[in-house]
């Protein structure tokens, strides 16, 4: 087995009920984990993105791709170049806040540039938004304080510029 990768795929489907499924199931069958996964509507109605994370092997990626073009239902599927894409997470997270730590909670949504979307008797639950690296480090100050829930989207990616900016 070779080096282990992670890559980006952006796959265009028809907007249909069972796609997600088809698409899915292709890859549990083959015993491969998906580690984020994120479908939307596009400009076009008929047309739905399924936005995939998934890590292995050079082999077993272009494997994966290849079968998952094949299905009838897959309009366009690409992988996206990191660095020549926009790549962004949302990160619902719900912190037990009180008059003591309120204070700090906010200094470090200010920091983040996250935003305070609730704010109850006994807690507060923060959004932001941003590349997985920067969502982990906010995770990682708030350990200091008491992670009542977590939500996160999973990666969702569009290229930079004119035309789909696909790996070389």
């Amino acid at each position: 087995m070779g080096r282990s990768i992670k890559k980006v795929v952006s796959v265009l489907v028809d907007n249909e009920p069972g796609v997600l499924a088809r698409i899915t199931s292709l890859f549990g069958r083959r015993g491969y984990n998906i580690e984020s996964l994120t479908v939307s509507a596009t400009n076009v109605k008929s047309v739905s993105r399924i936005t995939i994370v998934i890590e292995g092997d050079e082999h077993m990626l272009n494997q994966m791709i290849g079968q998952t073009s094949k299905l009838h239902v897959v309009q366009d599927i690409f992988t996206l170049n990191y660095e020549r894409s926009v790549v962004r997470e949302l990160l619902l997270v719900k912190v037990a806040a009180d008059e003591s730590n309120r204070g700090a909670l906010t200094e470090i949504a200010n920091v983040y540039k996250a935003k305070i979307v609730d704010l109850s008797i006994g807690s507060m639950i923060l959004e932001l938004t941003g590349e997985q690296n920067k969502l982990d480090g906010f995770l990682s100050i708030l350990s200091e304080y008491s992670i009542m829930e977590v939500c996160r989207t999973g990666i969702t990616a569009l290229s930079r510029g004119a035309i789909n900016n696909e790996e070389d």
